[in-house]
């Protein structure tokens, strides 16, 4: 409230550990924080205390899947079995799946055959601080809008 913040463009990320070490106590807040209309996603999945039984009663909107399930999913079909099961599994639960640690295009175009709803990695940026993050998402906006704009103009009759 105090900076006019609309919960819904806030997305809070909990490793699967701070959650399971007092389940009873972060259930009650993440139902406060998920009638808010906050995001809840729990990094980190599938490494730590992964439990099916709680990730089904915790408000949970996203799961994201660790990067070291992605490090080898070109080479590795072991790899890439573990994480179209727990893309299955997500959307499966209504939740929006994404995948960490997305380095290259050939990683990140075998997750979109997956079917992966975001991807977080290098590939997209590396971490920036708050002054360049905002520069980057200004020409994230005018490079966006110019490729609005060109694909409009590809799609009008041509007379």
């Amino acid at each position: 409230r105090r900076h006019g913040l609309n919960p819904s463009s806030m997305t809070l990320e909990l490793t699967e550990s701070s959650v399971m070490t007092e389940a009873g106590r972060a259930l009650a807040t993440l139902d406060e924080l998920s009638e808010l209309g906050v995001t809840i996603s729990i990094d980190d999945f599938g490494t730590g205390y992964s439990s099916l039984a709680h990730l089904r009663r915790l408000p949970v909107n996203e799961i994201k899947i660790d990067k070291s399930f992605v490090f080898d999913l070109t080479t590795n079909e072991s790899d890439e079995a573990i994480v179209r099961s727990m893309v299955e599994l997500g959307h499966t639960l209504s939740l929006r799946v994404v995948v960490e640690g997305v380095e290259t295009v050939e990683v990140r175009d075998r997750l979109e055959k997956i079917g992966s709803d975001r991807l977080q990695g290098y590939l997209v940026s590396r971490p920036l601080p708050a002054v360049a993050f905002e520069h980057w998402m200004q020409e994230r906006r005018v490079r966006t809008a110019h490729d609005v704009a060109s694909r409009v103009v590809h799609l009008q009759p041509r007379r």
